[in-house]
């Protein structure tokens, strides 16, 4: 369990835990379950900056894009790249083959950057109204930081069973395929259940559409490139907590 815990710790954040050499499929599952955990301190940096920036007067849209660069920084910006790959990758007017080759090639094209411009506008208005609505409320910097965690169980759809990896190499061989569909629909209805502290409508229904948005992401994916890749992994993250965090501006 440590060594997975290590594993999520240094694939998901800069914290420098050591290197987790040859992981083996068992211990990569390990690292994914546990990847909400691995990612507690980014969270909690998170609710931090904006808690912050309500205490010194900040506008809550500068505290919110604050977050956010913290958020960035917090995981190299690997998600973000991810994101802009993937939509990319996906605009493409070729097969599967130039596709990848075009999401592995690393500049960000014109889809790349507008899904970046789209996905980070609504992340940061989306936590601007969760921190402007209620001055006083020291709850919702708390959101936000569940939000980030929570965000990490999109992994549990892109690696779960039934996913193939769109490479023979790289990530794909030894993550993907790795979470059982039983252990990803259990996680997810456990996250539905919890989010009814929340709001006991509202909370369930977002987790739901978070859940949904990474499925239908990873379907196209599997539709357009034969199967996942670590960029796919990122931007399932990003989705999901554009969608959690959204979701939870309206409670």
């Amino acid at each position: 369990m440590i060594r997975s815990l290590r594993l999520s710790v240094g694939m998901l954040t800069v914290l420098r835990v050591g290197v987790v050499l040859d992981p083996s499929r068992r211990t990569a599952r390990g690292a994914l379950l546990l990847s909400p955990l691995a990612v507690a301190p980014l969270g909690i940096a998170v609710g931090l900056v904006l808690w912050a920036g309500r205490v010194i007067g900040l506008p809550s849209f500068s505290a919110a894009f604050l977050a956010l660069g913290a958020l960035a920084f917090g995981t190299r910006a690997l998600h973000l790249d991810g994101l802009s790959d993937v939509a990319d990758g996906l605009t493409a007017p070729y097969g599967p083959e130039r596709s990848l080759a075009i999401m592995k090639s690393g500049p960000s094209g014109p889809a790349g950057t507008a899904g970046l411009f789209f996905i980070l506008a609504l992340q940061a208005s989306a936590l601007n109204h969760l921190v402007a609505r209620d001055h006083t409320d020291w709850q919702r910097p708390l959101i936000a930081c569940g939000c980030v965690m929570a965000a990490r169980m999109a992994l549990w759809i892109t690696a779960s069973a039934p996913v193939p990896p769109a490479r023979p190499d790289g990530l794909g061989l030894t993550f993907t395929r790795t979470i059982p569909v039983a252990a990803t629909m259990l996680g997810w209805a456990a996250l539905a259940a919890a989010s009814v502290v929340v709001d006991p409508v509202r909370g369930p229904v977002t987790v739901a559409l978070a859940a949904a948005a990474v499925a239908v992401l990873t379907w196209r994916c599997i539709h357009r490139f034969g199967g996942v890749t670590g960029d796919v992994f990122g931007a399932a993250i990003e989705l999901a907590f554009a969608v959690l965090v959204l979701g939870a501006a309206t409670v």
